[in-house]
């Protein structure tokens, strides 16, 4: 776990968007967490990136630490031409690289997000911990806890821990950033939320 000041920077210094350029957006899926190590190797290589990151509360060691997470889990944005994209590919980090079709419109919407990080208010990933959807807790005392969220506001949760057998279950309040999506999430029209 990487100390705050070691992590890359959300945003590459090269990273220049120009649409009269021949560069252009590239989503890099990367292996899973290897988003900060990717942009490590592209911050060395001189290619421009963006991974949006914010400060987050785990538990670790029965200590409560404070570390930057990926907004947006196992995805970075690259900017560059084809030379750009060769580099990104002999990282050996990703999973698959997506060439972005509509430029100005992702343009438009990474820097609505670097606005919300620079703003200091409150962000966090959406929609996983939406609610309606299953959670699994990551960490802290119920770690492996999977429920359902029925509410949810800027810092917690109110996750429903369901027992199928009796049709009934039992609602905690829980600190959103040790939620992740549970793997095996399906909706369902069987549960109603008001």
């Amino acid at each position: 776990m990487l100390a705050l000041e070691d992590n890359p920077p959300i945003r590459s210094p090269h990273l220049h968007v120009r649409e009269d350029s021949n560069n252009h957006w590239w989503i890099a899926h990367t292996k899973s967490r290897m988003e900060k190590a990717f942009a490590s190797d592209l911050l060395r290589r001189q290619v421009p990136y963006f991974l949006p990151m914010n400060q987050r509360v785990t538990f670790s060691g029965g200590r409560k630490r404070h570390v930057m997470l990926p907004l947006f889990s196992s995805y970075v944005f690259i900017y560059g031409d084809d030379e750009a994209r060769a580099t990104a590919l002999m990282t050996n980090r990703l999973c698959r690289l997506i060439r972005v079709v509509e430029q100005q419109a992702l343009t438009r919407e990474l820097a609505a997000i670097e606005l919300g990080l620079a703003s200091n208010l409150p962000i966090d990933p959406y929609p996983f911990a939406a609610v309606g959807r299953r959670c699994r807790v990551v960490s802290g005392p119920m770690a492996g806890t999977e429920g359902i969220v029925v509410q949810r506001n800027a810092k917690s949760s109110r996750l429903v821990l369901f027992v199928q057998m009796l049709g009934q279950g039992a609602a905690v309040e829980i600190d959103t950033d040790l939620l992740e999506p549970a793997e095996d999430f399906v909706p369902t029209g069987a549960v109603q939320f008001v």
